[in-house]
C-alpha cells in the first residue's frame, strides 16, 4: 500500500501516467509512480528538503549540503557556485511500493518560466514556507498557480530552528 500524507483533495496522488480520481493506490501490473513538486521562494529550503526526503526514504546514506555544492539536484556549476537552483531536476527515491519523483524546482524569480513548465506533470507539491521570511510574492504566486491547476498542495514551514522564530506568529495562509 502507497502510505503517503492526507492530502485535502478528493484525489488520489498515485500515478500510472495519469491523475486518478479517489482510490486505492494499488495495481499488481503497474508502477506505482508519484511525482511531487517542491516549490517555494528562494532560499526557503527547496532543496534542502529534497536532500532530507531522500536521506529519511533511504535513497542516500549523507544528505548533501547547498552551502558544501554536494546536493543531488544541483548538478550545473552554477548552481553549485552560487548555491541556488536555475533548472529544475527530478531525483527519485522509493517509498514501500511506491516510486516517488521528487521535483526541485528554482526559487529565484527570474526562474519562474522553468518552475511553470514543471506543474504540468505534478501529482502533488510541497509548499515551503521559510519561518524566517514568511510569506513572500512569490509564495502566493506559486499557491495561486497551484489553486488554478487544482494540484494538491502540503504548505511545509521550513527553517523553524533558527533564532528569533516567532513560530505561532508565522502566517503560513498565502492570501
Amino acid at each position: 500500500m502507497c502510505v503517503l500524507p492526507i492530502i485535502p483533495s478528493g484525489k488520489s496522488i498515485c500515478r500510472w501516467g495519469f491523475l486518478r480520481p479517489s482510490g486505492p493506490c494499488m495495481e499488481d501490473n503497474h508502477i506505482k509512480i508519484i511525482n511531487i513538486g517542491i516549490l517555494a521562494h528562494v532560499d526557503a529550503g527547496k532543496t534542502t528538503l529534497t536532500e532530507s526526503l531522500l536521506y529519511t526514504s533511504g535513497a542516500i546514506e549523507a544528505p548533501g549540503s547547498v552551502d558544501q555544492g554536494t546536493t543531488r539536484t544541483d548538478t550545473m556549476f552554477l548552481e553549485r557556485q552560487r548555491g541556488i537552483t536555475i533548472q529544475t531536476a527530478v531525483t527519485s527515491f522509493q517509498w514501500h511500493d511506491c516510486k516517488v519523483n521528487i521535483v526541485d524546482t528554482p526559487g529565484h524569480m527570474d526562474f519562474l518560466a522553468e518552475v511553470y513548465r514543471s506543474l504540468a506533470i505534478l501529482d502533488g507539491a510541497i509548499l515551503v514556507v521559510s519561518a524566517k521570511d514568511g510569506v513572500q510574492a512569490q509564495t502566493r504566486i506559486l499557491f495561486h498557480a497551484l489553486q488554478v491547476m487544482k494540484i494538491p498542495t502540503v504548505i511545509f514551514i521550513n527553517k523553524i530552528d533558527q533564532d528569533g522564530i516567532d513560530l505561532p506568529g508565522v502566517s503560513v495562509y498565502p492570501r
